[in-house]
């Protein structure tokens, strides 16, 4: 099938490189020069294991190729919208500005029968007013709603391999001819017997917001239990064990710590409650006013922790920050609650030596006051503390009698609780983590 994607950024590069690798001809389509030009000379412009090589071997079979002309997507069956909707600057709704400018771009050049696709995470009623600009425009085109539910770092295998499809799709033949659409694109995970859940429009967008939803919720609740844990001397991670056994709960998003960040959770539950409000539904989402407080604390947290590895004071003290991005396998910065904490150290008085497989990039623009190193052992070659906040292998796997010689002072913070506190003590380590004793 002939489709587009139109916004090239995380979410429409690794789409497009997909859908090209099923064997779909597809055209990426993106206002951003520099971006088209990167992705067509085979580069991505962001990190993500397994994309480099999978826009190769797509852009060589010549399925897969870029522009910034929208006019190119006249007699294209099939267009899917995966353009950004960051949170409004000082509100916390989502904002439409780039889905509206990309729907309304497209559909002077929609040819009769195609269908457009929408991807990004928009708020309920969305699609519902975009598809009435969809037929003002082609009576005979259809939008459907097709939200992603990837993550950061596994987003090849979750385009490639889905662990659930959703379609949402409008009533009567239009929605019948777009599904068919759909079923041929994902012909290969249907086959793979993919769960399938076919709705509404307005059913398939709160799919999205409710799964982000739960999952910070998930987060956020052993978080608190972590809070609990700090003032009884309980360990929060024997906690989550024990509970995650429980085959109603489970183990997965039970890790304490740092608490999550990025470009989704945050700004989807923010615009979630904005929503409801809207809709006169506010009181059903006031406990995820809740989850962002309690998320946001453990940052502040973090930081208390490491004052009391340093005897009540920052000043001046060498702190070595290992861990940038929001989460591992990823270069992504967007309220990354470890750049956070980096940047809250050094506002109190803390020299920040900071390290990231990845992101120091992206870090630098954000807080170029910040200073970074080329490895972990150089951005702790004489610290007075480590404070490692995002749990990439590498750190995880540090021997910490080795690490320790490299030191100034023996003091370790453990933001994800993913280093094995007996080990880091038998090294002569003073580890604190949070939730735990």
């Amino acid at each position: 099938m002939r489709i587009t994607v139109i916004g090239c950024g995380y979410l429409g590069a690794v789409h497009a490189a997909c859908m090209a690798e099923l064997g779909h001809e597809v055209l990426g389509i993106d206002v951003d020069q520099a971006k088209i030009e990167a992705l067509s000379a085979g580069r991505a412009p962001f990190y993500e294991p397994g994309l480099p090589e999978l826009l190769a071997s797509a852009s060589a079979t010549g399925r897969l190729r870029f522009t910034t002309d929208i006019s190119e997507a006249a007699g294209y069956d099939a267009h899917f919208v995966a353009v950004g909707t960051p949170q409004k600057k000082g509100e916390n709704a989502a904002d439409l500005t780039y889905v509206d400018a990309a729907v309304t771009s497209l559909a002077p050049h929609l040819q009769p029968g195609a269908v457009v696709i929408g991807k990004s995470t928009v708020p309920v009623g969305t699609a519902r007013r975009l598809a009435g600009i969809v037929a003002a425009a082609q009576p005979d085109a259809t939008l459907a709603w097709n939200p992603e539910f990837l993550r950061e770092g596994f987003a090849v295998e979750d385009t490639l391999r889905p662990d659930r499809l959703v379609y949402g799709l409008p009533e009567g033949g239009a929605g019948d001819r777009a599904k068919s659409v759909l079923d041929e694109i994902y012909a290969v995970a249907l086959a793979n017997e993919t769960p399938l859940v076919v709705a509404g429009y307005e059913t398939a967008e709160l799919v999205k917001v409710s799964a982000n939803a739960f999952l910070a919720t998930k987060i956020s609740f052993i978080n608190a239990i972590a809070e609990v844990a700090d003032v009884t001397g309980a360990d929060v991670t024997a906690i989550a064990d024990a509970i995650g056994y429980d085959a109603r709960i489970g183990r997965r998003f039970l890790n304490a710590g740092l608490g999550f960040g990025g470009g989704c959770l945050p700004k989807d539950i923010r615009a979630f409650q904005a929503r409801a409000g809207e809709l006169g539904a506010d009181q059903a989402l006031t406990f995820l006013r809740e989850v962002d407080a309690i998320n946001m604390r453990r940052r502040s947290r973090a930081v208390d922790l490491t004052r009391e590895l340093l005897d009540g004071s920052l000043l001046g003290k060498k702190v070595a920050v290992l861990g940038l991005a929001f989460k591992p396998e990823s270069d992504d910065v967007r309220d990354s609650p470890s750049l956070d904490v980096a940047s809250q150290l050094r506002a109190q008085g803390a020299r920040v030596i900071a390290y990231d497989p990845q992101a120091v990039p992206n870090a630098k623009r954000l807080h170029p006051e910040l200073d970074f190193a080329d490895s972990a052992e150089e951005a702790a070659s004489a610290a007075d503390a480590v404070v490692l906040l995002t749990e990439w292998k590498q750190f995880r796997n540090l021997d910490p009698a080795a690490f320790g010689a490299i030191v100034g002072n023996k003091n370790i913070l453990d933001g994800r609780n993913c280093l094995d506190p007996e080990q880091w003590r038998a090294a002569g380590w003073r580890y604190r983590a949070l939730g735990r004793p």
